[in-house]
């Protein structure tokens, strides 16, 4: 589903962030993405959303090659990939349910769609009972859940997530993370970026990446063949 094949970025000002990278992830995975700040981990992410593009090497991402992508492929690609960041990126001015919302009214979604979805969505996360709170009413960890629950709302095949527990505590943490496993479990692939070895050592099941700067230093899925 994810391929990357000899991948390389540089950026004008920085230089090289990746180096070489190559490695698959297949449907329904749960992949944790490690390293330190600065490793290369979100441009990994950006790659596989086509927020960037490499510079050399191959992207492929459910099927596509996003080298050769036009604008309105990457917009139809992008609905099938859902994004939870570390900052939240709520809408301050739009309550819990608005925000789920308005990723499903960009798309031209019925609004009788949207209002049976927005409910299942909230649901799914936890909150029911605060659809209807702004962000600055919600706690840290259930303004993540909200984020989440708008990353779901076109079912994407594939849930992409940078440090999304980075400014939780530890029992939101905990909570995000098993929110992450339950949506895994019901199919959708996950790659977690984290620097939280604690998190990730705890997780003995898991499929662990190691990002080194910008090198893909280590694969349990490799080590284990």
């Amino acid at each position: 589903m994810i391929r990357f094949h000899d991948v390389r970025r540089e950026y004008p000002r920085i230089g090289r962030v990746l180096d070489d990278v190559s490695f698959r992830i297949g449907k329904g995975e749960f992949v944790f993405l490690t390293g330190h700040s600065g490793a290369g981990k979100t441009t990994i992410l950006r790659l596989i959303h086509v927020a960037d593009r490499p510079t050399a090497g191959e992207v492929r991402v459910s099927g596509y090659d996003t080298r050769a992508l036009r604008s309105r492929d990457i917009a139809m690609l992008r609905r099938k990939i859902g994004y939870v960041f570390q900052d939240f990126r709520l809408l301050r001015d739009r309550s819990a349910a608005e925000n789920v919302a308005f990723a499903l009214e960009v798309t031209g979604a019925r609004k009788a769609v949207v209002r049976s979805k927005v409910g299942k969505l909230l649901a799914q996360v936890g909150l029911a009972a605060k659809a209807s709170a702004l962000p600055g009413e919600l706690s840290g960890g259930e303004q993540q859940r909200v984020a989440v629950a708008r990353a779901l709302a076109n079912d994407p095949v594939v849930l992409l997530a940078d440090e999304p527990t980075g400014n939780l505590d530890e029992r939101a943490t905990r909570g995000i993370y098993d929110l992450f496993r339950d949506i895994n479990a019901a199919g959708t692939a996950v790659v977690f970026a984290t620097h939280d070895s604690e998190l990730v050592r705890r997780s003995r099941t898991s499929r662990v990446m190691e990002v080194d700067h910008g090198r893909l230093v280590y694969d349990s899925a490799r080590e284990g063949a």
